[in-house]
Order: C-alpha cells, then sequence, then structure tokens
C-alpha cells in the first residue's frame, strides 16, 4: 500500500509541470471536473463483477450455513411459544424462513440485483444532488480546478525564486508570458463564467506584481509566498488531494464491501432476537449511502465558497484541500452515523409494528 500511495503522490507531484509544458491542452480543464464522476464509474465495474460473480456465490453459501445453523434456535423459540398458547407470534414469525429462503435461493440472484438497485437508487439521488440549481458539481469542479492552475503557475514561477538579478527578471518575464497563454485560453473557454474569470483575473495580477517588482529591483519573496509557497507546501497540496480522492474510494468500497456480506446478514436473521442482523446490514449500507450523499454536498458547497472568495489565490486553495481531505469526512461520517441510527430505528420500529399486525 506504501508504495501504491508512493506513486499515487509521485504522478500528482508531476502533474502540474506536464500542463505547463503542454499549455495548449484542455486537460487542465478537465483535471477536477471529471474526478468524483469517473471514481463512481470505475467502481460500477467491481459491483458487477462482485454481486453478480462467483465471489458472491461463495458468500452466499457461508449465509446459507449461517441460515441452517440459525434455524435451530428458530425453532427451538418457534415450538416455545406455540406450547405456550402464543399462537400470533410463531405464524407471524414464520415470515422470516421464507425471506431467508427467498434471498439466499440461487445464489443469492434476487438479493444481489436489489443490492445494485438500491445502490442505484442512492447514486441517482447524489448525482440529481449535485446537479441541482446550486450548482454542486459545477463548483466542485471549479475549486479542483483552480487548485490544479495555481499549481501549473507555481510551477512555471518557482524556478525563478532561486535566482537574482536580471536572471530572475529574464526568468519571470518567460514565465509570465507562458502563463498569461495559459490563463487566456482557460478565461476564453469559460467567458461565461463570472466568478472563475475573476479569480482568473486575480491570479494574472498577482503575476504582474511579483514581475514588476523584479523590474523595479524590489526582492519578491513575499509576493512569491504568497502566492506559490514552497516546494513542500505544493507536495503537501498533493498529498492533501490524494487524501481526498483516497475518502472517496474508500466510501465505494465500503459500501461493496457491506453489500457483499448482505447474504451473512440474512442468513443469520433467524436468530430469535429483536435487533435482526439484516437490520444491522441495511443499517450499514444505507449508513454509507448517506455518508456518501454529505460529502457531495459539502464538497459541492466548499467549493462554491471557495470560487466566490476571489480576494486571496494560493491561500483559499490551501484550506480547501485540507477542508476536503479531513474536515469535511469526519463531518460526513458523523452525519452518516446519526442518519444511520435513525434508519437502523425506522426500521426496526417498522418491523416490528408488521410483525405485530400480521
Amino acid at each position: 500500500m506504501r508504495q501504491a500511495l508512493t506513486m499515487l503522490l509521485s504522478r500528482l507531484s508531476t502533474k502540474s509541470i506536464l500542463l505547463a509544458q503542454n499549455l495548449g491542452s484542455d486537460s487542465i480543464l478537465d483535471q477536477g471536473g471529471t474526478t468524483a464522476k469517473n471514481i463512481g464509474q470505475a467502481w460500477d465495474t467491481q459491483w458487477q463483477d462482485v454481486l453478480t460473480g462467483d465471489l458472491y456465490g461463495i458468500i452466499t453459501n457461508v449465509g446459507t450455513f449461517f441460515a441452517v445453523g440459525t434455524l435451530l434456535f428458530f425453532m427451538v423459540q418457534w415450538l416455545r411459544d406455540l406450547i405456550e398458547g402464543e399462537f400470533t407470534r410463531p405464524i407471524s414469525a414464520l415470515i422470516w424462513p421464507f425471506i431467508v429462503v427467498l434471498f439466499l435461493a440461487n445464489n443469492g440472484a434476487i438479493l444481489s440485483q436489489l443490492t445494485l438497485q438500491v445502490r442505484g437508487y442512492m447514486n441517482d439521488v447524489n448525482q440529481q444532488v449535485l446537479d441541482s440549481s446550486l450548482d454542486l458539481r459545477g463548483n466542485y469542479q471549479k475549486a479542483i480546478t483552480k487548485g490544479a492552475v495555481e499549481e501549473v503557475v507555481g510551477s512555471l514561477l518557482r524556478p525563478c525564486q532561486s535566482l537574482t538579478g536580471q536572471q530572475q527578471i529574464n526568468c519571470l518575464q518567460e514565465a509570465q508570458g507562458k502563463i498569461k497563454r495559459l490563463l487566456d485560453q482557460y478565461e476564453d473557454s469559460i467567458v461565461s463564467d463570472t466568478e472563475t474569470v475573476q479569480w482568473i483575473e486575480a491570479l494574472k495580477a498577482q503575476v504582474e506584481s511579483i514581475v514588476d517588482e523584479a523590474e523595479k529591483g524590489q526582492a519578491p519573496e513575499l509576493s512569491f509566498n504568497a502566492l506559490l509557497g514552497s516546494t513542500s507546501q505544493a507536495e503537501t497540496k498533493s498529498f492533501l488531494l490524494s487524501s481526498h480522492y483516497a475518502f472517496q474510494n474508500l466510501i465505494e468500497v465500503a459500501m461493496l464491501l457491506t453489500a457483499a456480506l448482505g447474504p451473512i446478514a440474512v442468513g443469520a436473521s433467524l436468530l430469535p432476537v429483536g435487533g435482526k442482523p439484516i437490520y444491522a446490514w441495511l443499517t450499514g449500507f444505507f449508513s454509507f449511502g448517506i455518508a456518501k450523499l454529505s460529502f457531495s454536498i459539502i464538497a459541492g458547497l466548499a467549493g462554491r465558497v471557495l470560487i466566490s472568495s476571489v480576494s486571496t489565490v494560493g491561500s483559499d486553495s490551501t484550506w480547501f484541500m485540507i477542508f476536503m481531505a479531513f474536515l469535511a469526512p469526519i463531518l460526513a461520517l458523523a452525519i452518516a452515523i446519526g442518519g444511520g441510527v435513525g434508519v437502523f430505528l425506522a426500521i426496526t420500529n417498522t418491523a416490528s409494528w408488521v410483525t405485530r399486525r400480521v
């Protein structure tokens, strides 16, 4: 895992240099534009392979083993209720063996398809929220792209920071020309986006002030630090960005793992207890869905704030990266825990009500 993370960080740290070398490319416009969407699409294949392949069949066999093992406890409780004259409870309890058999039959085909449909519905809701009038998806994409553009500018200007005198001036002027062409191309492609145009103009003005200070013989260290930071700060941003993407993948794999363990939860649901394992399984599955939805909303709103604040350039991207890497996942998980408890109580109370009515 350490090797995989190192490779990822290496790609992220060199991406800005590659973009700077290819100013005519449109890849910078898509830097953050398709990341979250691509993550979801990449996991779609994994969901299909896991829930319709032999792995799910093996887990279903384990669930069947649990069902057979817990059937003894179920029958003991069922006969006890019958002997004690509680005819209503034994009759209503018979629904559980039918549910277990239905979901585990044919290698859990019905359960797997139902799980895929629920996951598809939650993804549809997530997409609708992102594409709402608040344009959460667009704001998130623009925020990620903003950080990428700033890093490209930094990669072009940073080599000039160690130079002095006329060498530094020549280096800055050459870098300014490349930056202007890059930002002009970007600005032409989003001319109707007023907020993005504003921070692009602010970025141009900040680069121009650095060059002006150098031409006047003033040391532009403060301007450098305000806009670019150090190389270690750029690497830290890359780490924060990778942590941000890692959390999105973590949510996907957590949902997939929970879904794959569904047959075991179903098989253990014949235990004569109030809190059925299938309730806990459903709670966990919906909780991760709530976490994914919450994270999408948080990311969109944070991106909206970032793009709207054009008074600063580099510092805004830094707080956004920190927020998305650490604070947003914590907040999303906290909301999911609260929502999961609510889902569990709702499912339990509904099941109890149905049982009393049957």
